[in-house]
């Protein structure tokens, strides 16, 4: 057997490099390069072998847990067939990566963390940064990736690589299984030389299957379909993964069934197709949930069927209503006690299309469908130009956005009010346009995921909409965009506070507190002084953007203007009113309230949280 001299380091990078994926007849890389901070953990060993590596581009970051959700969003652009790894030091280096990592797997995205580790011999123990405990010493940090993690090791010998790389790879690249995968690397032995097997370095092409339903439960779920009368569409992530849109287009073309769309699936059908009903949920629109609400047969598709999406298990409230769930994850599709299709998205609605040849729902149920859609065009036009102020509204700055995007731009954001303004308004009108994470609602995701989105395809303009909120956690990675050359159109929205759960506090009783951005005032003791005034644009700048203050309208379409015109990221900074809010229609959130309170509102709270779970249904 031929072997080649490695350090453990240089080991993993040239295994990477050689990793390919296959759907469909197309090949392609799967590893797109490294983020990575180094330290004392990394730095001799990861980090030399990237030095010495031509061929695997690394990229530097400004703050680790941000390198993750960069490469979280390249994975979610790239349909989860490409992704990055993420190296730091062992110590707060690693403990950083963890949000990212829990991003990245609660919304079933590959990303490949490699965090420096504690000695594995142990005799110069205890090292700089490291955690002891008196119970054991086979414990660091890093053992708190295991609950975020699809997969975790702990390589504390050269010889054990081989053996991690090829269980690592199989749960990248599995759409079921996939998510973030950690590989712990005492610092010791990644600077440890073996001689590896030359077949490891071998090009290997990962396939990607479509796999079928079992057959006795496709005739059922066909059956299923052609007695339902109000049949229903959820349409998850899961349909874009697996680049089934026009296979949902052509399905429900023929079949006539409507279409609700999760944060993750938004896009799946373009916004003015005639069988979207756009967003569903406690962010949904009107006509979606009403249609939800009376459904006799709910069809989910690459879905998680998460609180949101289910209203809390309000959604559906037709005593009779059944569930077909068709995901590639078994887990997924045995929720709310569904007939599970464990199946590729598209090749579940190839074959299903062609089984129900004939079936079409009523012409009433039909042109119920077409009412919703008109009903909901006019209301978003009417919140697209309230012309409200200044400060303006949030969703005419939305509005302003859409309208003067082209269709195959895209939309990043992912925590606060926004989300749930975007998921109603946004036009999609390609299926990439519209990239929310709202799996992990992570705040400070949207700017180092604008990043992803722009490098997984440079030749769309990407709008980056960011609360103040979630700007003040994470900003730094437009340092990145500019040291990269990647454009990014940054807005952000100064409401002073955080809008989205100010509005939640008032609406459980509490009266928006500790959501303000406000000075403390001394007789009081509380915060509830004077605002506190941010300089989101200078900071910017300092940054490296190009800056621009807007105020009226007419103020941020011409910002807008510019943006696109720039060569380099751009930041608009637009003063909103937090409280002219965007209604949410015919849904409802579980937020429990206190049962017991001195203050009456609260009490007026409780009472109506008490009747609204009346409505939580059990499917068993």
């Amino acid at each position: 057997m031929k072997t080649r001299r490695l350090t453990m380091a240089q080991a993993l990078v040239s295994f990477l490099t050689h990793q390919y994926v296959e759907r469909d007849g197309h090949v392609s890389a799967f590893f797109a390069g490294m983020w990575g901070i180094f330290g004392h953990g990394n730095v001799a060993g990861i980090g030399q072998a990237l030095q010495q590596t031509s061929d695997f581009r690394y990229y530097l970051p400004r703050n680790e847990q941000a390198m993750v959700h960069t490469a979280t969003a390249f994975a979610k652009m790239s349909n989860r067939l490409r992704a990055f790894a993420c190296t730091s030091s062992i110590g707060p280096g690693a403990t950083n990566m963890i949000t990212g990592a829990a991003t990245a797997t609660v919304n079933r995205l590959p990303v490949l963390l490699l965090p420096g580790d504690i000695f594995a011999r142990r005799n110069v123990a205890p090292v700089l940064q490291q955690l002891e405990s008196e119970h054991t010493q086979d414990i660091s940090v890093n053992d708190a990736f295991k609950p975020v993690s699809r997969y975790w090791d702990r390589i504390n010998r050269a010889d054990q690589l081989p053996f991690a790389l090829m269980e690592a790879l199989r749960v990248l690249t599995s759409p079921a299984e996939t998510g973030a995968v950690t590989l712990a690397l005492p610092q010791d032995v990644q600077a440890e030389a073996w001689d590896y097997p030359e077949e490891l370095f071998d090009k290997r092409v990962w396939h990607i299957a479509r796999p079928r339903s079992d057959r006795a439960l496709f005739e059922r779920a066909g059956q299923w379909i052609r007695e339902s009368k109000r049949p229903l569409i959820i349409a998850g992530g899961g349909v874009i993964y697996s680049g089934a849109s026009a296979a949902l287009a052509r399905f429900v073309e023929r079949t006539g069934i409507p279409v609700g769309e999760t944060q993750a699936g938004k896009g799946s059908l373009a916004f003015d197709h005639p069988q979207n009903l756009e967003a569903i949920g406690v962010t949904g629109t009107p006509g979606a949930n009403i249609i939800a609400r009376e459904a006799d047969l709910v069809i989910a598709i690459g879905t998680r069927l998460g609180d949101f999406t289910t209203a809390s298990k309000t959604a559906f409230q037709n005593p009779d209503v059944r569930f077909i769930n068709i995901n590639v994850a078994a887990f997924d599709a045995h929720k709310h006690s569904a007939l599970p299709l464990i199946a590729d998205a598209r090749a579940a609605l190839e074959e299903l299309t062609e089984a129900l040849e004939g079936y079409r729902v009523s012409d009433e149920y039909a042109a119920r469908i077409t009412h919703f859609k008109e009903q909901w065009s006019a209301e978003r036009e009417r919140l697209f130009n309230l012309r409200h102020g200044p400060p303006i509204s949030q969703s005419e700055v939305i509005g302003a956005v859409d309208n003067f995007s082209r269709p195959q731009d895209v939309v990043v954001c992912a925590a606060g009010s926004l989300p749930g303004d975007l998921h109603k308004l946004w036009r999609a009108r390609d299926v990439k346009a519209y990239h929310l994470e709202y799996g992990y609602s992570c705040m400070g995701y949207e700017i180092a995921g604008g990043l992803g989105v722009k490098m997984a395809d440079p030749s769309r303009e990407v709008y980056v909409m960011v609360g103040d909120g979630s700007y003040l956690m994470m900003s730094s990675e437009i340092a990145t965009s500019i040291q990269e050359g990647t454009k990014l159109n940054i807005v952000v929205l100064d409401n002073h506070g955080f809008s989205s759960i100010g509005g939640l506090s008032q609406s459980v009783g509490s009266e928006g507190f500790g959501t303000d951005y406000r000075y403390r005032r001394e007789d009081t003791g509380q915060l509830d002084g004077e605002p506190l005034r941010v300089n989101f644009a200078a900071n910017a700048e300092s940054l490296g953007a190009h800056t621009i203050r807007a105020v009226t309208r007419d103020d941020f379409e011409r910002a807008l203007d510019t943006a696109r015109r720039n060569d380099r990221t751009t930041v608009i900074v637009v003063e909103v009113d937090k409280e002219m809010r965007v209604p949410g229609y015919e849904s409802w959130w579980d937020v429990p309230v206190a049962e017991a309170s001195e203050v009456e509102a609260v009490r007026r709270a409780r009472a109506q949280y008490e009747k609204a779970t009346k409505k939580e249904r059990y499917f068993l």
